[in-house]
């Protein structure tokens, strides 16, 4: 399935009568397959319940969100997922006591890969992040750049047409904040994938091909970044 994906009138509404909250109030978003796009907003704003939904994580109370003229919630929302979708979380969500090896195979795991062959692809993986002299370690012996490589490369191993990386630099300095912004930017030029970064970062957000601004639960403007792919 292509990584194209489009949002026709996304509405999400949280709670009923007088607790209901509109977290999206309409969103028509059309995401092209390969190029980068950040989705930008103060918190609030509906990032996060976007995030959700353009992953299928969430379902939209109304609206739909499509790839190839398909809905992707039309059947196994997991499978799609898991086949098409690799999400870098903020928080790394890595089992700190299991190796670096175990936390990046653990997609392929779930899905009945064999052992041999997750063990090779979350390798490449490593190896793609610059971390594959790190396979053997324990994820909480990690620096927190290291953590956020190991986080990429999880989301790499099923060779995702999308990947959605959540807030990717807010918990590092700005040194390894630069790092990851480098190496996603690279992977989203030499893989093909398209990325969509959820992000507060404003200088990171220019350096998408496309922002996407957000406020109340709407898009307010979406525009060309000022960086191209990446490049200062």
């Amino acid at each position: 399935m292509s990584a194209s994906l489009i949002m026709k009138d996304v509405k999400k509404v949280y709670g009923k009568g007088e607790n209901e909250f509109a977290a999206l109030k309409g969103i028509n978003l059309d995401i092209k397959k390969g190029e980068s796009i950040a989705i930008v907003g103060r918190s609030g704003s509906g990032k996060s319940t976007l995030m959700h939904i353009l992953t299928g994580m969430d379902s939209p109370s109304t609206g739909d969100v499509t790839s190839e003229e398909v809905s992707i919630f039309s059947s196994s929302t997991d499978v799609w997922r898991g086949q098409n979708v690799g999400i870098v979380f903020q928080q790394f969500f890595l089992q700190s006591n299991n190796s670096v090896l175990e936390n990046v195979l653990l997609p392929l795991k779930i899905q009945g890969v064999g052992r041999r062959e997750r063990q090779d692809a979350a390798l490449a993986a490593l190896e793609q992040v610059g971390l594959s002299d790190k396979a053997k370690s324990k994820a909480n012996d990690l620096s927190g750049g290291q953590k956020q490589r190991v986080a990429i490369a999880r989301a790499l191993v099923t060779n995702p047409q999308l990947l959605v990386a959540d807030e990717p630099t807010g918990n590092l300095d700005t040194e390894n904040g630069e790092a990851i912004a480098k190496l996603l930017f690279e992977l989203n030029r030499k893989n093909g994938a398209t990325l969509v970064m959820i992000t507060h970062d404003e200088e990171l957000a220019e350096r998408c091909l496309r922002v996407v601004r957000l406020k109340d639960g709407e898009i307010i403007s979406i525009r060309k970044g000022k960086s191209s792919g990446g490049k200062k």
